[in-house]
């Protein structure tokens, strides 16, 4: 017999509820009742057959102990997993083979992750990590469910560094290899695969761009990215085959990372022409670049690049990291 403060569920789809009254009504019943999760009051009135079919869990304030443990066991360690980001401020970090650095954690915490819409040259000097960033962001934005199909494109020499050393060893994050003989095998690999690592020759070769260029990805990283050149003689612009096969995905990737320890070679439009690669509006002339990239807004962090020699990197105790550089002419 049903009483007033037992849960039961199979009344409403919904939830479990609580009863708070029970009325009978000739061969029918009237069951008041607020639910366990919501905690909205209603009445529903049932027949003989249904109430008989209520299943009572437990008294209001009692507890039920009864299930499997191991179970339970696993689902608490999913759901803890699911939301750790949300307590732990590092938690890609904590959760990888990695020792990072302060101006990568900066970089990740700091740059890249408060950004909505992550259109970013990451251009610090070399030796500063910039793989080691790239795995921090990636495994940041995998956890929270932001992302999850990922293209990273790599010199051609540098794909097996990135797919077995960086991303499998240091982040436990498989990744495929697109080459040649992986793309003849199963010529939908592009789209079959979440999680991709290529390299930038591969990728502009005429028969993979046809492939490629009909997908989307939420993250698209890109390492050497100054190979990418594209430079302005005139009035006309003269591209690479390499910068056309980037040009193709960058507007249809959610993310883009360039990553680049030279990002204008001493040319201010090859270096407009990178940053055309992340939005072609915001960089459309020599004057706005200048001034996007000078722009660090209240925040006093750009939204767009960010450049670091080894002169200004430190160990956790503020201790170089590097030694000093000098320049002499002869």
């Amino acid at each position: 017999m049903l009483e007033q403060g037992q849960i039961i569920k199979n009344l409403i789809p919904t939830e479990s509820v609580i009863i708070n009254k029970v009325q009978e009504l000739g061969s029918m019943y009237s069951i008041t009742y607020t639910g366990v999760n919501t905690s909205k009051v209603n009445t529903k009135v049932i027949d003989e057959s249904t109430f008989n079919n209520l299943e009572i869990l437990s008294k209001e304030g009692q507890f039920n102990f009864e299930g499997d443990p191991v179970k339970f066991s696993l689902f608490a360690e999913a759901e803890r997993i699911n939301t750790a980001y949300q307590f732990d401020p590092l938690f890609a970090v904590n959760c990888s083979i990695v020792d990072p650095l302060p101006h990568q954690v900066e970089a990740v915490y700091k740059y890249l992750l408060p950004q909505p819409h992550i259109r970013f040259l990451l251009a610090d000097d070399t030796g500063a990590g910039k793989t080691i960033m790239a795995g921090l962001l990636i495994k940041e934005l995998l956890m929270r469910g932001i992302i999850e199909r990922i293209l990273i494109v790599t010199p051609g020499g540098l794909t097996k560094q990135w797919q077995e050393d960086e991303m499998g060893l240091k982040f436990n994050l498989p990744f495929k290899l697109a080459n040649r003989a992986a793309f003849q095998s199963d010529p939908n690999i592009f789209s079959n695969s979440n999680k991709i690592v290529t390299s930038i020759d591969f990728l502009r070769s005429e028969d993979v761009l046809n492939v490629v260029k009909d997908t989307n990805w939420d993250l698209i990283i890109v390492d050497e990215a100054h190979k990418l050149s594209a430079f302005d003689y005139g009035q006309k612009r003269y591209v690479s085959k390499r910068y056309q096969a980037l040009e193709e995905l960058a507007s249809k990737c959610e993310h883009l990372l360039l990553l680049t320890a030279t990002p204008h070679r001493g040319r201010r439009d090859t270096f407009k022409n990178l940053l055309q690669l992340l939005d072609e509006d915001i960089f459309a002339s020599n004057n706005l670049v200048t001034s996007r990239i000078k722009d660090i807004g209240e925040t006093g962090v750009n939204k767009f690049f960010i450049r670091r020699l080894k002169e200004e990197m430190r160990d956790w105790y503020g201790n170089p990291l590097f030694k000093e550089r000098f320049t002499s002419f002869r």
